[in-house]
C-alpha cells in the first residue's frame, strides 16, 4: 500500500489567509508522519481486514441521553451504541465553542497550541502542517470522507456549503441541504432581536426525517459505506442538531409532553457565590428574561431534536450491521461540547466552564475490546480521541498530539487512570476580554478567570456534583486550590492572547 504524496502537497499548498506564526515542529513532524504512515500502511496490508472508522459528531448535545442517566430522554439507539462499546461518563471538551473544539479534536492539539479560541480562526493559520486525524488515515491508504459538519459551520447559515472546512482532510465531501433551510421563515424565535442561530428557536416540522438536512446526511453516509465497504475508509458524519434552531419532524415532539419538561433544580441563592465572569456574555441574565412557560417549550424542542439525532444514529448502526461491517469498524460518537438547559437558575447554551458545558457525550466501540458494554467513570479529554482511534487502527499519530490513548480503558474501563481534563473559554467580557481556564479531576473542578483577577471557583464533585457551592473562599481549601492552580497553569494559558483575538468573532 503506497502513500500518496498528493495528501502532503495538498496540505502544504492549501493555506488560509492571513499567515501568522508557523510552528517549526510541524515541519519536522511531517517527515515523521510520512515515515510512520508507510510503516502503518504495511501493517494494514498485513491485516486481513483493516479497521474502518465511522466518526459521528453531534452539535451542541449535552448528556441528555438515557444511558447517561437522563430521566426523560428517549434515545434507544445511543443506548444501543453504549451497550456495544465503552461509554465515557466524564469526557471533557477543550473549549465549549464549535470551531475551537472541533479543530482541537481533529488535530489532537489544545486551543493554546493551535491558537483557535473563536469562530473564525482556522487552525492552519498557526499550524499549517498539522496532520489531522483523517489525514493520518489517508496516509495509510484509507479513503477519508465527510458528510455534514465535522469542522465548524455557521448554523444554520452555512448548511449546504463546505462551511469552515479543512480541504486537505478529505478525499470526498458531501454537503446536504434539507427542507429545514427552506422553511426557516416558519421558525419560532423567542428573541427576535437575535439570529435564530443564537436564540432559543425551534420548528416542529412537517415531512419525514429524510427530508431534513440531518436525515439526508444519514442517507448519504449510508450510501458511502455501501460504495466503500470493500476498502478501508474513514467516514466523518456530522449532524447539525440539536444546535439552534431546534428543527425536527413533529413526531419527535410527541415523545415529550410539555408537562414532563421541568427546569433543573438550583438553590435560590445559587448565583451569589459565582463570579460574574463565569456567566457567558450572550446569556447575562437568567433565562434571557423570558417567561418560564416559553423556555420550557424551548427545552421540549431541544429534547425532540435529541431523539431525532438518535434516530439517525440508529439508521447508521443498522447499515453497519446490514453491510457486515460491525466486526471491522470502529464507531465513535461525540458531541463538540456540552450545553446548558437552564442550570444555575437560568443558564442556556454554551461558553461556560460549568460541568454541563464542559462535559459532553463520548462513546467508542471497537471490535473485540474487553470493556465493550460497560462505562468508564475516569476523567478523559476530547484530544484523547485522536491517539485512541489511531492506536485501535494500528497507526502512529504525530508526536505533537497532546492527548493520550484511551485503549487501556477500552480494555478495562474500571482501571486506575488518574485523568485530568483542561477546558478554557475566551469571551469579550464586560468591557474587558476574559479568559476562563478550568481543571477537572476525579474530585475537583477549579476555575479561574483572567488568572484569578476576575474570580475563581472551586467545586467538590464528591459532595457537590451540581456545582452549587463555590469553596474558593474557604480557607481550609487553600492548599487544594494552590495545587490545582499550579497544574492548570502548567497546561493552559489563562491570559487573554494578544493576537489573534477579535472580540466580535466570539
Amino acid at each position: 500500500m503506497s502513500i500518496s504524496l498528493g495528501i502532503w502537497l495538498r496540505t502544504l499548498l492549501w493555506q488560509p489567509e492571513p499567515q501568522i506564526a508557523i510552528y517549526p515542529m510541524f515541519r519536522i513532524s511531517r517527515l515523521f508522519f510520512l515515515l510512520s504512515a508507510v510503516h502503518c500502511a504495511s501493517l494494514s496490508q498485513a491485516a486481513d481486514k483493516p479497521l474502518n472508522v465511522l466518526f459521528i459528531a453531534s452539535d451542541d448535545l449535552t448528556s441528555s441521553i438515557a444511558c447517561y442517566g437522563d430521566p426523560i430522554a428517549v434515545t434507544p439507539n445511543l443506548d444501543r451504541l453504549s451497550d456495544m462499546g465503552v461509554r465515557f461518563d466524564n469526557a471533557y471538551c477543550q473549549l465549549p465553542l464549535c470551531n475551537p473544539t472541533r479543530a482541537s479534536v481533529m488535530t489532537g492539539l489544545r486551543p493554546d497550541t493551535i491558537k483557535v479560541y473563536d469562530l473564525d480562526e482556522h487552525f492552519r493559520t498557526t499550524v499549517p502542517e498539522a496532520v489531522t486525524l483523517s489525514q493520518l488515515f489517508q496516509g495509510a491508504g484509507y479513503k477519508a470522507m465527510r458528510v455534514g459538519k465535522i469542522y465548524h459551520y455557521n448554523v444554520p447559515a452555512s448548511i449546504g456549503t463546505d462551511g469552515f472546512d479543512d480541504p486537505p482532510s478529505w478525499d470526498q465531501v458531501i454537503n446536504p441541504k434539507g427542507r429545514d433551510k427552506a422553511e426557516e421563515h416558519l421558525i419560532t424565535n423567542l428573541e427576535p432581536h437575535r439570529k435564530i442561530s443564537a436564540a432559543l428557536s425551534w420548528l416542529a416540522a412537517d415531512g419525514t426525517d429524510e427530508e431534513q438536512t440531518d436525515g439526508m446526511i444519514t442517507t448519504e453516509a449510508i450510501n458511502l459505506m455501501k460504495e466503500n465497504q470493500d476498502k478501508p475508509f474513514f467516514l466523518g458524519v456530522g449532524f447539525f442538531r440539536p444546535h439552534t434552531p431546534y428543527v425536527a419532524p413533529k413526531k419527535y415532539w410527541d415523545l415529550y409532553p410539555i408537562e414532563t419538561i421541568k427546569m433543573p433544580y438550583a438553590p435560590e441563592d445559587d448565583r451569589a457565590d459565582i463570579p460574574k465572569s463565569a456567566f457567558a456574555h450572550n446569556n447575562p441574565v437568567p433565562n434571557y428574561n423570558l417567561a418560564i412557560e416559553d423556555v420550557l417549550k424551548a427545552k421540549q424542542a431541544y429534547y425532540a431534536n435529541v431523539s431525532f439525532i438518535d434516530a439517525q444514529v440508529g439508521r447508521l448502526l443498522d447499515a453497519v450491521d446490514d453491510l457486515g461491517l460491525a466486526d471491522n469498524t470502529i464507531i465513535v460518537f461525540w458531541s463538540d461540547h456540552g450545553y446548558h438547559l437552564g442550570e444555575h437558575n437560568g443558564i442556556w447554551q454554551k461558553r461556560c466552564l460549568f460541568e454541563e458545558s464542559a462535559a459532553a457525550p463520548m462513546i467508542i466501540y471497537s471490535p473485540g475490546q474487553k470493556g465493550n458494554g460497560t462505562a468508564s467513570q475516569q476523567v478523559v479529554e476530547f484530544i484523547d480521541m485522536y491517539p485512541t482511534i489511531a492506536e485501535l487502527a494500528g497507526l502512529t499519530p504525530p508526536k505533537e498530539v497532546e492527548g493520550k490513548s484511551l485503549t487501556p480503558l477500552l480494555q478495562n474501563p474500571k482501571r486506575k487512570w488518574k485523568g485530568e481534563a483542561y477546558t478554557q473559554v475566551l469571551r469579550p467580557g464586560d468591557g474587558l476580554p476574559v479568559m476562563g481556564a478550568s481543571i477537572r479531576t476525579d474530585r475537583w473542578r477549579y476555575n479561574e478567570w483572567n488568572e484569578g483577577e476576575q474570580g475563581i471557583e472551586l467545586y467538590d464533585h464528591s459532595n457537590d456534583p451540581n456545582e452549587f457551592n463555590n469553596l474558593a473562599s474557604v480557607e481550609k481549601y487553600d492548599k487544594v486550590i494552590k495545587e490545582l492552580r499550579n497544574k492548570l497553569r502548567a497546561k493552559v494559558n489563562g491570559q487573554v492572547p494578544e493576537s489573534p483575538f477579535n472580540p466580535a468573532r466570539l
